[in-house]
């Protein structure tokens, strides 16, 4: 299949050129605040409006930052060692979701000793919007050509632009999928129809599992990073950084499970 002609831009103001990716920054961050804000109104109370609404610049600055300097570290940092300056030119691209959410993580731990929020209470609530801001990311990525599949002769391969002649899995649609509409919709029924929000952790630990396990199957359609290649076992550098999220979100979600069980014994 050819690549469908969408242009990165989306909007043009004068010299000012708005591209999709920013706006699928914006649309996730924006869309992300709505529904938490509608998670907060229904039991149990974690955090009021007005914090969430000084949290959401927290947000902003810890999936910006965390996002850039995780692509550095993880994916780019012999190159960003001899061009530091480099390092602050976002708008050459390069985000890294791994280094992100450890921004993230960073700001959840931080905002909630400030604010004396349930630091699990918090990060339920930031799981269970992280998916519709993946969903966006993954289509912007597949608009702007990026992280494409690897070559497949599969009906749906397509023609990248900078992939070369052969056709390829379009990946990035493959994650948009799986890790934000799927995890989104299992994550949207945990929390309306049963009482996860009543666990502090689950939702974070069902989210990070959920993730890492969609990522690293993923990754293995996905063309590695030309600079990184295959590690060990034909394993991805995006692999080996979702293993610990996986694990760390099964130990959760025990954890969330077992303390469950043990309160309702001492009863």
């Amino acid at each position: 299949m050819p690549f469908p002609n969408i242009d990165p831009v989306a909007i043009t103001i004068g010299s000012i050129a708005i591209r999709w990716y920013s706006l699928a920054y914006i649309f996730g961050l924006l869309a992300g605040y709505w529904y938490i804000n509608q998670l907060i109104k229904t039991p149990p109370p974690i955090l009021t409006q007005n914090q969430l609404s000084k949290f959401f610049s927290w947000i902003i600055v810890a999936v910006i930052c965390g996002g850039r300097f995780g692509y550095v570290i993880f994916y780019q940092g012999s190159y960003y060692i001899e061009h530091p300056i480099k390092v602050f030119y976002l708008w050459e691209g390069g985000m890294s979701f791994h280094g992100g959410l450890i921004g993230v993580f960073i700001a959840v731990v931080i905002f909630s000793r400030l604010q004396k929020i349930k630091l699990l209470g918090l990060s339920d609530l930031i799981a269970s919007a992280a998916p519709i801001g993946i969903f966006f990311g993954r289509l912007a990525n597949f608009i702007n050509g990026e992280l494409y599949g690897r070559i497949s002769d599969v009906p749906w391969a397509i023609v990248f632009p900078t992939g070369g002649k052969h056709p390829r899995h379009p990946s990035q649609l493959y994650e948009a999928v799986l890790e934000g509409l799927v995890l989104y919709f299992i994550l949207l029924v945990l929390v309306r129809f049963t009482n996860i929000r009543h666990k502090p952790g689950l939702v974070t630990g069902v989210f990070l599992s959920g993730y890492g396990f969609a990522r690293i199957i993923v990754e293995q359609f996905r063309e590695p990073d030309i600079q990184l290649g295959f590690f060990i076992f034909q394993t991805t550098m995006g692999q080996w950084l979702s293993v610990p999220l996986l694990l760390l979100g099964i130990y959760l979600t025990y954890r969330s499970i077992l303390n469950l069980n043990t309160k309702t014994k001492t009863k």
